[in-house]
């Protein structure tokens, strides 16, 4: 089969998909996930806010308002961080507090936290894990678990669904509908032949060769930064050494910086708080 290269999932996620026209693509995306006929009826802002200045900021890529009021969260992940499992839950936890409004009734909905991380987390076969929050079982390996929380609560289904796909222990054999997504997330690219909700679309909105000149450079650009900083942290965190991780970090910051990146784009790509960029 010949590929044919698109741009990479994760950037049309926090820069391309906003348009409505655009939401088939990622309806097409849940409702493979899912099993089930979704359809994406808007965009929120994806920082929650503060506050309290001295608060959590939560920066996720994506919130999308899916049927009937559910949320849907996208989060990519280039690098493993300690709290990880705490940023899920944090995340989480604030889409869903966010939903009620002070003194009306706790009316809220169903929360899906799709968290996409290149790196495999202690997989050995497995590349797309479900949990809730006993803890993420594998979906074409059921013998591979990744614990979080501590068990599920009784009563009517409002917990948060979580879904956690690892590109990178795709092992190309399609299972199911949604591994031709995963193919996608793992290789910026789609294959002939694929059938998958939303990928037709997809080809059209992500295909290069269809990007003018300055949407090209500004993706160029970002996917430079993204391999720099990966690079920077699996260097560090080879060499075991934290303040390495730390400075390593801040110069991928600098550099961006001298390269025109905006602050708050910088602080998604980094995990520094704008402030501290701002200083640098």
């Amino acid at each position: 089969m010949k590929d044919r290269t698109l741009v990479s999932f994760d950037y049309a996620v926090k820069y391309l998909l906003r348009d409505k026209s655009d939401f088939v693509i990622l309806s097409g995306f849940l409702s493979e996930l899912l099993c089930r006929k979704v359809e994406v009826t808007a965009i929120l802002e994806s920082e929650s806010n503060k506050s309290d200045p001295d608060s959590k900021t939560n920066r996720v890529d994506l919130k999308a308002e899916i049927d009937d009021g559910e949320l849907a969260v996208f989060e990519f992940q280039f690098h493993q961080e300690i709290d990880f499992f705490e940023r899920i839950l944090y995340g989480v936890s604030k889409a869903i507090v966010e939903q009620v409004s002070s003194g009306n009734v706790y009316g809220i909905k169903k929360v899906y936290l799709i968290n996409v991380a290149y790196y495999n987390l202690t997989a050995k076969q497995e590349y797309l894990f479900f949990g809730k929050f006993g803890g993420f079982r594998g979906v074409h390996f059921e013998n591979e678990t990744i614990q979080f929380g501590t068990s599920d609560i009784p009563g009517v289904d409002i917990q948060p669904d979580y879904y956690l796909i690892l590109p990178e222990m795709f092992d190309e054999h399609l299972r199911g509908r949604f591994d031709e997504w995963v193919y996608l997330l793992k290789h910026s690219a789609v294959p002939e032949g694929y059938t998958a909700s939303g990928l037709e679309e997809a080809k059209v909105k992500l295909d290069i060769l269809k990007m003018s000149p300055a949407e090209k450079k500004a993706y160029e650009k970002y996917m430079d930064n993204r391999a720099s900083l990966k690079s920077v942290v699996y260097t560090a965190i080879k060499n075991g050494r934290e303040e390495g991780l730390a400075e390593g970090i801040e110069i991928v910051a600098k550099n961006m910086k001298n390269m025109g990146a905006d602050a708050s784009y910088i602080a998604k790509a980094t995990g520094l708080t704008v402030d501290d960029i701002l200083q640098l």
